[in-house]
């Protein structure tokens, strides 16, 4: 089992790079977005949270882009406007 789990992140790494790169900045930023999220609740902290989410948004859509994943891309380019709307509805 633990070979297959390893063949697999070798096999990401080595089919593109940079996209492992851009995938791994995303899910780290995700995850301390989500964290951010759910430990301020009932009053998170939109200010922080936006900004975290649309960097791990762009990265993954990068990343999905370049290894030609159509609907991971679609779903990442959504959630960006979405961030992106969100800072702009918290500081303007």
């Amino acid at each position: 089992m633990l070979e297959l789990i390893k063949s697999f992140w070798l096999t990401s790494y080595r089919t593109d790079k940079t996209a492992f790169y851009y995938e791994l900045v995303s899910v780290v930023f995700t995850v301390v977005g989500s964290c951010i999220l759910t430990f301020t609740s009932p009053e998170p902290k939109m200010a922080l949270v936006f900004p975290i989410y649309l960097i791990g948004s762009i990265t993954l859509a990068i990343g999905s882009y370049r290894r030609r994943i159509i609907w991971t891309t679609v779903l990442a380019s959504w959630f960006t406007i979405m961030n992106a709307i969100g800072i702009m509805k918290v500081f303007l």
